[in-house]
């Protein structure tokens, strides 16, 4: 198989060939979350707090694991996919935990680098054994169609500017780099879910292009906007205003935490009431879990019936 590269599609693929791009943003809908997902987390705030929680747990991932950015984007990318497809159920709160041990696992598979969850569980106050861990995964595969190159806005990034001509090399990577730390900064603002990948990548190449070289901004939105695959009106629109907000809210915020996922204000501070509340009830007692059996070979596993050992 050939070899595809997450971020940067084209540049394993035969470069720019027609059919490439109008595959690729073809098969965009089938790497994310389900259409009543943005729905659910709107009016359950159950699912909002599960899913902010689980954020909150792949980033610390990221930090005590030293993962590149990347790895928890697609984690996280996995794990709404999966949530959106499948009932959680509730009053178990290992089943967040082991989810995402599985969702950071299979990232890191993925971008093939090493990711010890033995390590990190420890770091957190909670094991499960690699059978249990492998299962999940299965799980997840199971849910997601084995989709997992999963089509993020980090691959369209470099077509889009490849439709509009910088000299400087320098220039081009401090632009690449300033719309993927605002694609970053954006991945937890839950009203964004419903936009595609391409969308996020062309609203982040502006919103980065007005920033670093307002004087050239005209050309590059004139380039970007007249790709025959953009929505125009859905980048001018809908979904500008939404990623300048999340940058907004986040523009005073510390390099160390410009990459957390909880974008709107609201939202900062509920999570980190819960996660000073779990930090404290972890170290109080750290609780080993393992997980019975849960896959059949011959029946579709559901998640209801995992069970932990007592």
């Amino acid at each position: 198989m050939e070899y595809f590269d997450l971020e940067d599609p084209f540049t394993s693929l035969k470069e720019h060939q027609s059919d490439t791009i109008s595959a690729l943003f073809s098969s965009e809908s089938d790497h994310m979350p389900s259409q009543n997902y943005l729905q659910c987390l709107k009016t359950s705030d159950f699912y909002v707090s599960f899913r902010q929680e689980a954020i909150s747990l792949i980033l610390q991932a990221q930090y005590s694991c030293n993962l590149d950015p990347y790895t928890p984007y697609l984690a996280v990318n996995y794990m709404d996919r999966f949530i959106s497809r499948q009932d959680i159920p509730q009053g178990n709160p290992w089943v967040l935990r082991l989810l995402v041990i599985a969702c950071i696992s299979l990232a890191a598979k993925m971008k093939e680098i090493h990711f010890s969850s033995s390590n990190f569980q420890r770091e957190e106050g909670f094991i499960f054994d690699a059978p249990a861990i492998q299962r999940m995964e299965l799980l997840i595969l199971d849910a997601l169609n084995w989709r997992m190159r999963s089509v993020t806005p980090f691959s369209f990034i470099c077509f889009f500017m490849s439709l509009f001509e910088l000299k400087d090399p320098p220039l081009t990577q401090a632009l690449k780099d300033r719309a993927s730390n605002i694609i970053f900064q954006a991945h937890g603002e839950i009203n964004l879910l419903e936009f595609k990948p391409s969308i996020l990548a062309a609203s982040a190449l502006l919103l980065a292009s007005h920033e670093l070289f307002p004087l050239q901004f005209p050309s590059v939105e004139t380039s970007i906007l007249s790709c025959e695959y953009v929505n125009k009106d859905m980048v001018v629109n809908q979904i500008s205003e939404s990623i300048v907000d999340t940058v907004s809210s986040s523009s005073t915020r510390t390099p160390l935490s410009v990459l957390d996922c909880h974008c709107t204000k609201a939202e900062s501070e509920s999570t980190t009431s819960t996660m000073g509340a779990t930090a404290m009830a972890e170290k109080r007692e750290i609780k080993r879990r393992k997980l019975n059996d849960f896959c059949s070979e011959s029946t579709r596993v559901q998640i209801s019936q995992i069970q932990p050992f007592g």
